[in-house]
């Protein structure tokens, strides 16, 4: 028997598979963002309520956190490289009658005319940054966007050097007539190089016909003291919790669990 072929693609082309594929996690983010918005900012409006505040998303890809925030009262923007992202967050949000300030720009450069009350990027996305000057570059954009006492939650995949073998993990998301099946795998990391190899593969099942892609990225790795050091490379930010990605209890920031979502502060 063959197995299936897969044409190579690019994931971010494509914002309404990647919209069914996250969209359960949505509403527990949301959630989880105003959370540690009021425990852990020191912002004076946060202090009295999150009605009005402001977001910004790094990396907002197909808009569903932008979507939620805004119905949740606040005041959105976001930024993500990818044009057909943006354009398809700003129909959305149109759609819906709600109100963005969105922009194609990198992580590393941006800036906005306002501050924020709370940053965020959820989804391994940091990661996409390949040396230590681009990620502490995007630490520092995100610091000068960020209020006084404003918190930036960052969320990440941590590296165990010491694995040598490959990494799955599979999930089937569904939304009205289509059915997708997400096969991510990665390689064994190359300590000396920090890099992961890293590839998404999609079986999209709509209108009768099915389609195969798939993606390849490198990503830049991190273990728990390598993260320890870049964010002491940037003291703008002062990291104050580590959660994982079932937003519930705090943990320490080490090796033992490798989801990893970081609560750092505006100095």
């Amino acid at each position: 028997m063959s197995m299936p072929t897969f044409r190579r693609a690019d994931w971010y082309a494509t914002p309404h598979y990647c919209d069914i594929l996250f969209e359960d996690d949505t509403r527990l983010e949301g959630t989880f963002l105003e959370a540690a918005l009021e425990r852990f900012s020191k912002t004076t409006r946060a202090r009295q309520g999150t009605e009005g505040l402001s977001v910004l998303e790094i990396a907002s890809g197909s808009g569903r956190l932008l979507v939620e925030m805004a119905r949740r009262g606040w005041k959105v923007a976001g930024i993500d490289l990818s044009a057909p992202m943006i354009e398809y967050s700003r129909r959305r949000l149109a759609a819906k009658g709600l109100a963005g300030e969105l922009q194609v720009a990198s992580m590393e450069n941006f800036r906005f005319r306002r501050s924020f009350d709370l940053a965020h990027c959820l989804i391994n996305t940091f990661k996409h940054l390949l040396d230590e000057e681009s990620a502490r570059a995007t630490l520092q954009s995100v610091a000068r966007s960020l209020k006084n006492g404003g918190i930036f939650v960052l969320g990440m995949h941590l590296t165990q050097y010491n694995w040598r073998h490959r990494l799955r993990e599979r999930w089937v998301a569904e939304r009205g007539g289509t059915r997708i099946v997400c096969n991510i795998q990665s390689w064994p990391p190359e300590k000396r190089k920090r890099v992961e190899r890293v590839r998404a593969r999609l079986t999209v099942e709509e209108k009768g016909r099915v389609d195969r892609t798939e993606t390849l990225w490198d990503f830049r790795t991190y273990d728990a003291k390598e993260l320890r050091q870049l964010l002491a490379s940037v003291p703008e930010l002062e990291h104050v919790a580590t959660y994982d990605f079932t937003y519930g209890e705090k943990r320490e920031l080490n090796d033992e669990q490798l989801d990893c979502v970081l609560i750092l502060r505006r100095r």
